[in-house]
């Protein structure tokens, strides 16, 4: 299981394809090779109101919060980290090269013994 969720300042849509950057994000989990393809799930969330650095609305965020079922290393976690993180910049680049956007990333756990869940994903995957 593997929850990734972008939280982004509302000024982002007019800069970032959020359908297109989500989707990056969903393939790059799986090429990690330690999120397993059917528990990945990818969300952007949109902040409508903010305040950053010096209050110029002409700044922006992105900021990634990857949740994780616990039971990986701490190697497998930082090398998922890096190249999850280094797609987000990939994709970003243009827009970081013209326009005021911080872009930051944060892996967590979560206890397996305090997080039920149970679903049907695996069961309609289209066969390969």
């Amino acid at each position: 299981m593997a929850h990734l969720m972008v939280d982004y300042s509302a000024n982002v849509e007019d800069w970032v394809d959020m359908v297109r950057f989500c989707d990056a994000l969903r393939r790059t989990a799986i090429e990690t090779g330690a999120l397993p393809m059917p528990g990945i799930r990818v969300r952007a969330m949109r902040a409508d109101h903010v305040s950053i650095a010096d209050g110029d609305p002409d700044h922006g965020y992105i900021d990634i919060s990857v949740r994780l079922r616990g039971g990986r290393d701490l190697d497998t976690r930082k090398a998922a980290t890096a190249l999850i993180f280094a797609a987000a910049e990939d994709f970003l680049k243009p827009v970081m090269e013209n326009r005021s956007l911080a872009l930051s990333l944060e892996m967590r756990d979560i206890d397996p013994e305090l997080a039920p869940k149970t679903g049907t994903i695996r069961d309609h995957l289209k066969k390969a």
